[in-house]
């Protein structure tokens, strides 16, 4: 029950208000009412008072006194059954709006105890002779099928749905569609596997097709937004039906609303797939063009949610704008997400007959302010240069002028373009390297260092002072990211395979650095390759390290094939915004696709744990190439944590009781078998020294030794390993 507001105070005067003899102080108190209740006040103790002034004449305050219900319905769910009985008279006003207003907010209330008193004044309204209150109450038949889906197939009010599909009113259709359409992804969304048997499943015939398609250019815009997003969903018989839906289509490609072209190009890009006649093809295609140009007129955000979607569209149909690159030029006013979009879309644009006039365009953005924006659009004129090779010497012209002007973000994001023009066009842009080896000095970041690393050691026998310039990396390679680390091992062992008398120093000096002093495993790793590599088999290493490589390319699409053609289905939602499907982001998509990620492994968290430690006590020695077989009869994986002592801790451990589980994992393992982890361990550690403390020869180099500072102790435990 609602609990009376205190005599004095605010609430305490809307009461008295509410009470009133005069109508126009109730109206005025229920107004208030709402303001207060529209800003986050907690007027729910008016309810009774409120209540009382729900049989009136007045369309305002009746509409004031539902809005209110709707609103508090779920906290005061026993004094709402006290609006029963004027719900159902108001069902049967002579005015259509009241009526239509009674069935809407009953079906907004979501109240369990109100929804059985809903079946009667709907069967009415979906029977009405008005179209406005048909047409709301063929909404209020999916919210109550949201609420009690048997109780909307008991009463036939999907029957009834299915029969307004021939309603003489586009609005009634449209508005019935809509509800069919949210009953349908309900039924399937709980039971995906069995759909054909199921009564609530919305499947378009041809002769519900037809009756769309005569709806679609009379009713509202949300409407034939609805009618679209249906026809999307139908399965053409033939390609003759086919081109009868997207020539009737085609017209909405005019309307003022974006969404309801957005959904028009749906409908075109799925059904055009079995459309044969290439004339009628060129002719959609020609017609989508001019209204995707118009979207890009509209507010920043509407603006970027187009070009999201003409992104994706030019994935598929790369034609679709060939002419209008223009438009998409970037604006001074527009903001940073428009911008970057619009360079996505100019470099899918790009051709040999535009590319000078993008060139120019590219060059002016370099010099704007905004340093992000600045380094796309470098970036975008190298993608242009690797996706049009007779225009790549203009764009390494470009990219030579932005580097000369010195300015040190501008030189460094032009580096890294270079580096991918090198690897697209190997040989072939030679003079710029001395241009690029003058501007050492201006890179502090781990991307540039890196790419001018790998254009020395990649032309590291046409650079006279290449051992010099690697030199300057080799000797700050501990303080250096390992990125860079990475790319001075390789350029390196480059520089010596290709100049071996004048590179052995800066070798064995790297080498040794990248062994002995630095922190990442990776970098020591690649080290200890090359380093076996050099004094087994130097043919061998040239082959590795001087690999050609193909060139690289752009992939045209930046989903898969498969994934492109469902987000072109998904066109105007979400979806297409985000380039993902509606799953990985929408509701029970998420928790389902972790679920179903789970489903796989059976096996619990703890026992994970033990199987880990398990086999890192079976684990060889990674620097150890020899091939002694491993003891026979020694069980791995989860069996292994199948013989471990029966103790209070690995108990604890198993059933999640324990109160450190670190210190129970390392009791279970500590009692286990201590001799043959300690005789383990120093066995470990010993083939450890003889694996690299063995002598390679090669032009006079030899291998760091590198002795374990102290030496295993028989009790050692098994993190002691680590």
């Amino acid at each position: 029950m609602s609990i009376r507001a205190p005599r004095k105070g605010e609430n305490y005067e809307l009461s008295v208000d509410l009470n009133s003899e005069y109508r126009d102080k109730r109206k005025d108190a229920i107004k208030r009412v709402i303001a207060s209740m529209t800003v986050g006040k907690d007027v729910s103790g008016l309810f009774p008072d409120v209540l009382k002034n729900m049989q009136t004449e007045d369309l305002e305050q009746k509409k004031l006194v539902y809005l209110y219900l709707m609103n508090y319905a779920k906290t005061q769910p026993e004094l709402v059954i006290l609006a029963v009985n004027t719900f159902v008279k108001d069902s049967e006003d002579p005015n259509p709006l009241v009526r239509a207003l009674a069935i809407r907010t009953m079906g907004c209330l979501r109240a369990e105890k109100i929804i059985d008193y809903l079946c009667d004044p709907l069967q009415r309204a979906l029977r009405d002779d008005n179209p406005y209150v048909r047409k709301t109450a063929a909404l209020c038949v999916a919210k109550l099928y949201d609420l009690k889906p048997e109780l909307v197939i008991e009463n036939g009010f999907l029957d009834q749905l299915h029969d307004m599909i021939s309603d003489s009113n586009p609005m009634v259709v449209a508005n019935t569609v809509a509800a069919l359409t949210d009953i349908h992804i309900a039924a399937t969304s709980n039971q995906p596997t069995d759909t054909t048997s199921n009564p609530a499943v919305f499947s378009i015939t041809s002769a519900v097709l037809n009756k769309l398609l005569i709806a679609l250019n009379e009713c509202s815009e949300w409407g034939r937004v609805a009618i679209l997003n249906a026809l999307a969903r139908y399965e053409a018989q033939d390609d003759k039906e086919s081109e009868h839906i997207c020539e009737r289509v085609v017209p909405q490609f005019q309307h003022v609303n974006g969404s309801v072209v957005l959904a028009a190009m749906k409908v075109i890009m799925i059904h055009i797939r079995n459309v044969r006649r290439d004339d009628l093809v060129k002719q959609l295609i020609r017609k989508m063009a001019p209204p995707l140009v118009t979207l890009l007129s509209s507010p920043p955000e509407v603006q970027w949610v187009a070009l999201r979607n003409i992104n994706l569209l030019l994935q598929k149909r790369s034609d679709l704008l060939s002419n209008e690159m223009r438009v998409f030029f970037c604006k001074y006013n527009d903001p940073l997400y428009v911008k970057i979009e619009k360079l996505d879309i100019m470099v899918r644009l790009a051709s040999d007959n535009n590319v000078d006039a993008l060139l120019s365009e590219l060059k002016e953005y370099s010099s704007e302010v905004d340093v992000d924006f600045v380094r796309k659009s470098i970036k975008a004129i190298g993608q242009t240069a690797i996706s049009i090779e007779s225009a790549a010497e203009r764009c390494v012209n470009v990219l030579l002028e932005l580097i000369n002007t010195r300015v040190s973000y501008v030189v460094q994001e032009g580096v890294v373009v270079m580096k991918d023009i090198f690897r697209k066009y190997p040989s072939t842009y030679e003079g710029v390297i001395p241009t690029l080896c003058a501007n050492l000095e201006e890179l502090d970041e781990p991307e540039a260092k890196a790419s001018l690393i790998w254009i020395i050691g990649e032309y590291a026998e046409k650079i006279d002072n290449a051992d010099e310039l690697l030199g300057i990396f080799v000797d700050s390679f501990t303080e250096e990211s390992y990125q860079v680390q990475l790319q001075t091992l390789t350029a390196v062992v480059k520089l010596f395979l290709k100049k071996p008398d004048s590179s052995q120093g800066v070798v064995q000096r790297v080498l040794n650095t990248a062994t002995k002093d630095c922190d990442s495993p990776d970098v020591r790793d690649r080290a200890y390759i090359y380093w076996r590599l050099l004094s087994t088999d130097p043919g061998a290493a040239k082959a590795v390290v001087l690999a050609h490589r193909p060139p690289i390319s752009i992939p045209r699409t930046t989903v898969s094939p498969a994934l492109l053609e469902e987000l072109l289905g998904e066109i105007s939602s979400l979806a297409s915004v985000y380039h993902k499907p509606a799953q990985t982001f929408v509701g029970h998509g998420r928790v389902g696709a972790d679920s179903v990620q789970r489903q796989g492994s059976e096996i619990s968290d703890a026992q994970k744990a033990l199987q880990t430690v398990v086999a890192g006590q079976q684990a060889e020695n990674l620097l150890d190439f020899g091939e002694d077989p491993a003891q026979d009869g020694q069980p791995s994986g989860l069996a292994a944590t199948q013989i471990l002592p029966s103790t209070p801790a690995a108990a604890n451990f198993l059933s999640g009781t324990s109160a450190n589980p670190l210190d129970d994992l390392v009791s279970i393992f500590g009692s286990m078998g201590t001799e043959v982890v300690g005789a383990g361990s120093a066995a470990a550690l010993s083939q450890t020294s003889m694996s690299v403390s063995s002598p390679f020869d090669f032009g006079g180099l030899s291998a760091p030794s590198s002795q374990p500072t102290q030496n295993a102790q028989p009790q050692e435990d098994l993190l002691g390993l680590f």
